[in-house]
């Protein structure tokens, strides 16, 4: 049951977690039982994790959805769009103003040196994360070959169509082991396509859009990035961490020429940045927004930053709104509980890829080795924050 409250109380928490909720997906749901269950009892302990787990089979940022969703069964529409934008804002803004500080910096041709640490560390946290969702996800022998089979694949096929066939395929794999899943009584499935028809919407018309204007350098660029973050956004399970090989491969392995390339080392000092920070790791978007629209002086960085936060935060969004309301009807089916298991895998070979692939491009040095074991450590047998590791990292590497 859903606690009815003011909103303005309500937003202010939401404020509160968006610049105290360090760690990731994985880490925001305790803070958030701390806050919403346990000081305010907005909603039960059951009520959370139920809404939680509903936001995991869902494409999109998990955190920043259960917090819209909560918004969306406490005050409608108009205050889960108020909670999303709470929630994102500060994390944005930080992530907006890293990337302009690395463009002035690449720009002046100073040095990045004190970021060499910085990189092979994200490599650490990146390891981590797929090791921690293993443990959570990879329960069975079938599973784990899944994800060894989509690490694989998506070492080999270094395309951005790979992502969604590895998800697709996973999850049908398992699906058909429905049958060791209990029946439960199905209720009646009435649906309301409204939000379903508004993501797909978007989708067709940020394509349309971005073809319209493809002789317009200064238009088409914000259109496709925000195309491109929509498209991800709308396929992407498991947080950022998962979103992470998806964006390597198209903004620096695949970069298109229409924006400014983006290098290996500034990709990854934006991702331990953003690992950092308090709030949603998707926030990362922003980053990489400000520095595709380097070319176009800041107010174009800005646009750009803007462009990319929304086209990633807004379709898992408009799909957990649809989902909201028929998941009581749509869990009730065998096959869709089955397909969780596959898709699970698969994310965490995703996750694993990646840290395989970013590494590469790296120094086979006894420091970038042991950076990046350290860091896995550190985050496995330790209560450090990410926040503290990193600037950790970022004083080694002022001192080197």
């Amino acid at each position: 049951m859903i606690k009815r409250v003011r909103y303005i109380i309500f937003l202010k928490d939401v404020l509160y977690l968006s610049v105290t909720c360090f760690g990731g997906p994985q880490a925001h749901i305790a803070h958030f039982q701390n806050i919403l269950v346990k000081k305010r009892g907005y909603l039960s302990d059951n009520d959370l994790l139920e809404l939680n787990a509903l936001c995991q089979i869902v494409p999109g940022p998990t955190s920043t959805q259960t917090l819209s969703a909560l918004g969306y069964r406490m005050g409608g529409p108009s205050l889960a769009y108020l909670t999303l934008l709470i929630w994102l804002l500060p994390s944005v803004i930080i992530m907006t103003i890293a990337g302009m500080l690395m463009n002035s910096f690449v720009s002046k041709q100073n040095s990045l040196d004190f970021t060499r640490f910085i990189q092979p560390m994200a490599v650490g946290m990146i390891a981590y994360a797929g090791y921690a969702i293993s443990l959570k996800t990879v329960k069975t022998k079938r599973g784990l070959l899944l994800m060894v089979l989509a690490a694989t694949a998506t070492y080999f096929f270094k395309t951005p169509f790979v992502f969604p066939i590895v998800l697709l395929l996973a999850g049908l794999v398992t699906a058909f082991n429905y049958k060791a899943h209990p029946r439960e009584e199905k209720k009646k499935f009435d649906v309301s396509w409204a939000n379903f028809f508004l993501w797909a919407g978007v989708l067709v018309f940020a394509a349309l859009l971005g073809w319209a204007t493809k002789s317009i350098p200064e238009l088409t660029l914000p259109v496709r990035l925000f195309e491109n973050f929509y498209r991800n956004g709308s396929l992407i399970f498991g947080g950022g961490q998962v979103l992470t090989p998806m964006l390597y491969t198209e903004f620096v392995q695949f970069s298109k020429p229409l924006h400014h390339p983006i290098s290996h080392d500034e990709f990854l000092s934006g991702y331990a940045f953003a690992q950092a920070l308090p709030g949603p790791v998707f926030s990362f978007s922003s980053y990489l927004g400000v520095l595709s629209m380097r070319d176009y002086g800041i107010v174009g960085q800005i646009f750009g930053s803007i462009m990319s936060a929304a086209g990633l935060f807004l379709p898992g969004t408009f799909l957990i709104f649809f989902m909201i309301r028929i998941w009581e009807s749509l869990k009730k089916f065998r096959p869709i509980r089955a397909s969780l298991e596959g898709v699970n895998a698969a994310n965490a070979g995703l996750i694993i890829a990646a840290a395989i692939l970013l590494f590469q491009p790296l120094e086979n040095t006894s420091l970038n080795y042991g950076f990046t074991i350290g860091t896995f450590c550190l985050k496995a047998f330790t209560k450090i924050p990410s926040w503290v590791i990193i600037l950790i990292g970022l004083a080694c590497g002022v001192l080197v």
